[in-house]
């Protein structure tokens, strides 16, 4: 069985919880131990980077040392926490802060869809699939943070990652082609201005349709939310949005799987399950 330290972040016991839910249950299904780490602390998201150079290192930096502690790899479902583990990773091994915990950055921080669709990881999933997600027509959306930038993720395919669609693919479903995959959804502006991350959000749902989307994918608990959210606007179209392991879950199954597995969304995703054979 393989083994990896799971950095949670902050929104997985709360507005995320359903990703929580269906990441556990796939990652059951395909062997890999998630062992949380200890005592693990906010990783300081925007703001610490927003205020202080140094604790945009230091706060992801603990949860670093514990993982090493455990000796094992740390990943990560969240695009954002993503982002901040890697770069405090990288700030370490050039020693440029001192770090008051023991801590070398030489433990690997994956983000979750990158370490589920290397080969062998794709190869699992499509052995365990027992509902095939055919006619299923989706987007899988990255966002900014997951890919960029490429200094930090080290990452080159930051205009057009591929990875989600890779997963999707190997459930049965037919993601499609679009050009905004990787463009911001506003974050955690819309705490400020949400004027701003309003019509950020707006658009993506808008370009999902027209690409001629059934749903749009997610692995980051922020898009997720700003993306559900901003449908609630008369005329907006109504596209659910999937974390990835959602899916996976759903795919898993023998059975037409409970839409109360998808109570916390906005944007009722039952109507399309239930048109699709895939909900009972």
């Amino acid at each position: 069985m393989t083994s990896l330290a799971l950095y949670p972040g902050c929104s997985l016991e709360g507005m995320a919880n359903d990703y929580a839910n269906s990441m556990t249950a796939v990652f059951d299904t395909l062997n890999v131990e998630l062992v949380e780490i200890d005592d693990w602390t906010c990783c300081g998201a925007t703001a610490a980077h927003s205020m202080s150079d140094a604790m945009a290192v230091l706060l992801p930096a603990k949860n670093l040392a514990a993982a090493e502690k455990m000796g094992l790899d740390i990943v990560s479902p969240c695009a954002n926490c993503f982002n901040r583990l890697t770069y405090s990773r990288k700030m370490i091994l050039k020693n440029i802060y001192d770090v008051p915990w023991r801590v070398t950055g030489k433990t690997q921080v994956h983000d979750m869809t990158r370490f589920l669709a290397r080969p062998e990881m794709i190869a699992q999933i499509k052995q365990h699939v027992l509902m095939p997600l055919k006619g299923l027509n989706l987007v899988s959306y990255y966002g900014c943070q997951m890919v960029r930038p490429p200094k930090i993720t080290g990452f080159t395919d930051y205009d057009n990652p591929q990875t989600t669609d890779m997963i999707v693919t190997a459930l049965g479903a037919n993601p499609l082609d679009w050009s905004y995959k990787a463009t911001c959804c506003g974050a955690g502006i819309g705490i400020g201005r949400r004027d701003i991350q309003y019509n950020l959000s707006k658009r993506l749902i808008q370009k999902a349709f027209q690409a001629g989307a059934e749903a749009v994918i997610v692995s980051c608990p922020l898009c997720q939310n700003n993306l559900d959210m901003v449908q609630n606007e008369e005329g907006m179209p109504k596209i659910p949005v999937f974390y990835f392991t959602e899916l996976m879950r759903l795919a898993f199954e023998s059975e037409k799987c409970s839409v109360q597995y998808f109570r916390k969304h906005f944007t009722d995703p039952a109507p399309l399950l239930r048109k699709k054979g895939l909900a009972r």
